[in-house]
């Protein structure tokens, strides 16, 4: 028996061994066989950040001084009326301030809205770093402007609180000039990524330990140009965070994004409606028109808490995570819509959580019958397998009417943020919910049905 149970020992530990050896190698058959850090779908929801010298005017967008260089007419007026002749982009960044910027204070809001990540701008396509970097000199937050290393401030306070930190990296940089040298020689050069891109990218990993790398300014040069796969097979294999960290799919122009990497973000917004086989992500912005701060945002610019709940919604129910952008001030302050909203999410949460984290797409993504239902599934060890039914739209005659669910599928019925009996009615056509009083219910937007001891059926993707 002795002799059995060391053989099983040693057997296993040869197991451990293997395992812990396992090698990636630079392509894509062998990055993409990486299983996905189970953190990253457990978590859902994610605040991003996008912050930099662009804040300063905080008109048009992130891309304002790209959208100048190309002479937009509503940039070209607004620094002809503003500023003198010959003012230059660079200008901006001593202007870029964040005198009011508390890391701490910035953490304790995005923890408040129940995200359970955080991505924010290291640099842009501008190329200025919020950074200390040994490959940036004078154009980062450490020489001017804040002169302070944000990205250590950043990373320090999300210690303190329970959300993972990760970074946004733009790959590309418009004005570089070794960039603008390796793009005439077609790509056929590497200056650019070799003595800038590739180093920084190891420096922040190393210096900040991020549990994301969201990378973006990819889509003008192909993959080999920017040596992705050899810098990913670094990060999966020999860097310090190699177990932990997630990357998205934007490392290279042509049939890379939506294609390659741990989740998918596809384009901008992207919101399929419709579950998908990989992981995926809709990064998306509360100011519609910006993912940079503007101070001529107008009220009906910001997404109400209806529609960010529809999108977090709809998001989950199709396997994805809702990525929600806001935008600081060149002073460092996170506007007070911006804070409300996300701490409007975060008490919608707190009572609504349960339907959020660590669910799964179940079999139905939208209800059969009633479009303004979408569900997911977990499965729990006291009431087995639990389907949640968000309802996007309080019924006006009360009664919740469902299809997707019959009456002898589920054995128990109740609401979140209730504490009441629901009654239900069996149709020919699926279900009727009766819901309670409006002013019984503890949330205002979007209502939760809980569906428990459910017969186990899942979905037709993630079997």
């Amino acid at each position: 028996m002795k002799y059995k149970s060391w053989i099983f020992v040693i057997i296993s530990t040869l197991f451990v061994n293997i395992e812990a050896k396992v090698k990636y190698t630079p392509d894509w058959d062998s990055l993409d066989s990486r299983p996905l850090p189970g953190w990253y779908d457990e978590a859902k929801i994610g605040v991003f950040m996008h912050w930099g010298p662009y804040s300063v005017p905080g008109v048009g967008s992130e891309w304002f001084w790209y959208n100048w260089y190309k002479n937009d007419s509503k940039v070209l007026d607004y620094m002809n009326k503003y500023y003198p002749p010959g003012f230059k982009y660079q200008e901006f960044g001593p202007m870029f301030r964040a005198e009011f910027f508390n890391a701490t204070q910035w953490a304790e809001i995005v923890e408040g809205s129940g995200a359970k990540y955080f991505v924010f701008t290291s640099k842009h396509h501008d190329g200025f770093q919020n950074w200390d970097s040994d490959y940036n000199f004078g154009w980062n937050s450490r020489d001017i402007g804040p002169k302070r290393d944000i990205l250590g401030e950043l990373a320090d306070a999300f210690k303190t609180v329970d959300v993972k930190f990760g970074l946004y990296h733009s790959l590309f940089e418009w004005f570089n000039p070794m960039w603008l040298a390796d793009k005439a020689a077609n790509f056929t050069t590497q200056t650019f990524v070799n003595n800038k891109v590739y180093p920084e990218m190891v420096e922040l990993i190393n210096k900040y330990h991020p549990q994301v790398l969201w990378s973006d300014g990819e889509w003008e040069a192909p993959y080999q140009y920017w040596r992705s796969t050899e810098f990913i097979a670094w990060l999966y294999n020999e860097s310090p965070v190699k177990d932990t960290i997630v990357t998205n799919d934007r490392w290279g122009s042509g049939k890379i994004i939506c294609h390659h990497g741990d989740f998918y973000t596809c384009s901008d917004r992207y919101n399929p409606g419709v579950l998908q086989p990989h992981k995926w992500e809709n990064a998306m912005t509360i100011d519609r028109k910006s993912w940079g701060f503007r101070r001529n945002m107008n009220i009906e610019d910001i997404l109400s808490m209806e529609e960010l709940i529809t999108q977090l919604a709809m998001t989950v129910s199709c396997g994805g995570n809702l990525l929600m952008n806001v935008g600081p001030t060149s002073q460092g302050t996170i506007p007070t819509i911006f804070q409300e909203r996300l701490l409007q999410m975060g008490s919608w949460l707190k009572v609504n959580g349960e339907a959020v984290y660590e669910s799964t797409p179940w079999k139905y993504q939208n209800d059969t019958l009633n479009g303004n239902v979408w569900y997911t599934t977990k499965v729990e060890k006291k009431s087995g397998v639990v389907v949640f039914a968000f309802v996007l739209e309080w019924p006006e005659d009360g009664f919740v009417r469902i299809g997707a669910i019959k009456g002898d599928e589920c054995q128990d019925v109740s609401m979140l943020g209730y504490s009441g009996p629901i009654n239900t009615m069996n149709t020919q056509q699926g279900m009727i919910i009766e819901l309670p009083d409006r002013d019984r219910v503890t949330t205002d937007w979007a209502w939760v049905i809980r569906f428990a001891s459910c017969k186990y059926v899942s979905n037709e993707i993630w079997k």
